[in-house]
């Protein structure tokens, strides 16, 4: 992997984490476009990496507050009421399904989910699904002729169901396409949730899998094309922008559709579909060079 690659797939993964549009899929998008090897799995978790830092930093003080919460309940057990120290216990329990999942299919993740065709699938399926989800929240934040405004729920009301049905949300991102932070998103919204509350929960519960997955994928870094140091020239890259990212997203939620990001993933799975079925790309493009 050349240096200009790298900086092209690091400004990628920034722009495209924390967007429901999928880093992973627009990573191995880019390189078939372009005619580069696919950066691959281990690739895509480093510079996650990267992302996560942003993330860490954005939300500092909600993790510092969470951590030392969840921490002191551990020997007081009269603060293991507090909202905060059961925001520790929730990021744990919702990362036990990217967590059992991510070990279980590795092989898959590493190689037939990476095919074009699956991706592009992935693409449209979970827009339009974030399109109902995002729709539903709309009639209840607006009303209607015949309808009240509904109160959507706040991470107050977030207990271990829903905890645990946002993990398997965020597990199904395992596949290129899916987007961590569009099916997290998605399932809020489907249960109640406000999209700020959704949103918020999304990036926290990534931390502890995002964080788990790179440095279990550091063994791989190195290998075949991609070495180390354009590895880590992506991840600082993708740091710097996903910062960026992260803050203009948080606030364009709060008055703002998914819209735009519904109608961008659903045309470019079809676009896609009909390159591949055009012949103009390969459904495996870069990978038997990866």
């Amino acid at each position: 992997m050349s240096w200009f690659e790298s900086f092209i797939l690091g400004l990628v993964q920034g722009l495209t984490e924390f967007l429901p549009i999928s880093s992973s899929a627009h990573l191995r998008l880019t390189a078939a476009f372009a005619g580069w090897h696919d950066p691959g799995a281990a690739f895509t978790a480093i510079t996650q990496i990267g992302t996560e830092a942003a993330v860490l930093i954005y939300f500092r003080k909600d993790i510092v507050r969470i951590v030392s919460a969840w921490f002191r309940s551990l020997f007081d057990k009269s603060l293991r009421s507090d909202h905060d120290a059961q925001m520790g216990w929730l990021v744990i329990v919702g990362s036990i399904p990217i967590g059992v999942l991510g070990v279980t299919f590795k092989d898959q993740i590493e190689g037939p989910f990476r095919d074009l065709r699956l991706i592009a699938t992935t693409l449209i399926v979970m827009g339009i699904v974030l399109g109902i989800a995002d729709r539903l929240a709309a009639r209840d934040e607006i009303g209607g002729k015949h309808r009240a405004v509904r109160e959507r729920k706040s991470l107050k009301e977030l207990g271990i169901r829903d905890g645990l049905i946002y993990g398997v949300c965020q597990a199904m991102a395992l596949i290129p396409g899916v987007s961590r932070s569009g099916a997290t998103i998605s399932g809020g919204l489907l249960m109640g949730y406000t999209r700020e509350a959704a949103a918020r929960y999304s990036f926290l519960l990534a931390i502890p899998a995002v964080l788990a997955s790179g440095v279990f994928e550091l063994k791989d870094a190195g290998e075949g094309h991609v070495s180390w140091g354009p590895t880590i020239f992506a991840t600082i890259i993708a740091f710097v922008v996903g910062y960026a990212v992260i803050a203009w997203f948080m606030k364009f939620i709060t008055t703002k559709s998914f819209m735009p990001f519904v109608i961008y993933r659903i045309l470019l799975g079809i676009v896609l579909f009909a390159l591949v079925a055009a012949g103009v790309l390969s459904p495996h493009a870069g990978e038997s060079a990866g």
